[in-house]
């Protein structure tokens, strides 16, 4: 049996890690890119592998579907510089393969894939995480959360495969939309026009495997900004 100190840092440690976007620190080219988002709707974070863009990106992802900015900023003493929603967000969340969107996305967002147990130990913390449902066909992988907004409304965030097609891309009306590693170029333009009648916002997290592609080559004008 637990002593009573036991089990006080049992759920220390339990709130410790299910708190996890409150222990996001951006280093200046993250700061940034977050600040970018009050200005433009389109903004690209190219870098290299292992650096931060996925951690990046989940961080703005979650903010924006549990509206908790003021909390972040008295946990880290940091401003956010970006765009504030005061209301439920709807967004999509894509990688190139399904396998990829719950290796990286899925897992930043609510915790590791294949064990439940942990799913509110990622970015989205586990008091705001609301309902998973999961995607039939691969397995442990999500197809959407429900996410409570501190306005007292639900956020929904739908995940979504590049190999699916254009045509899986089509349809909905969102607040953003976040491509975590490089789109092709058709779907990039889907995900943008679901974020038109909204004023909504995408943003690109990726390393240019792909060279200057037409999706990379987008940014170097003034349709958005690049990182």
């Amino acid at each position: 049996m637990l002593t009573r100190a036991q089990t006080a840092r049992t759920e220390l440690v339990s709130r410790h890690d299910r708190t996890k976007l409150f222990r996001y620190r951006p280093y200046p080219k993250q700061l940034t890119f977050h600040a970018a988002g009050a200005q433009h709707n389109a903004r690209l974070l190219m870098a290299a592998n292992q650096v931060g863009k996925t951690l990046c990106g989940a961080a703005e992802c979650a903010l924006h579907l549990t509206g908790r900015y003021d909390d972040w900023e008295r946990a880290t003493g940091i401003r956010w510089p970006g765009r504030r929603f005061t209301r439920p967000t709807r967004g999509w969340a894509g990688c190139d393969t399904w396998d990829n969107v719950r290796d990286g996305v899925q897992r930043m967002l609510i915790g590791p894939p294949r064990i439940e147990a942990e799913w509110g130990t990622g970015l989205v913390p586990a008091e705001n995480l609301v309902q998973v449902v999961r995607r039939p066909g691969t397995a442990d992988a999500i197809d959407s959360i429900v996410v409570q907004h501190v306005s007292g409304g639900l956020s929904m965030l739908s995940a979504k495969s590049y190999d699916q097609g254009r045509r899986r891309w089509q349809g909905e009306t969102l607040d953003f939309v976040w491509f975590d590693e490089e789109p092709p170029y058709d779907i990039y333009i889907e995900g943008r026009t679901r974020t038109n009648a909204t004023g909504g916002m995408v943003w690109l997290t990726f390393t240019p495997l792909l060279g200057m592609s037409a999706v990379v080559l987008s940014f170097r004008g003034s349709a958005g900004d690049q990182f």
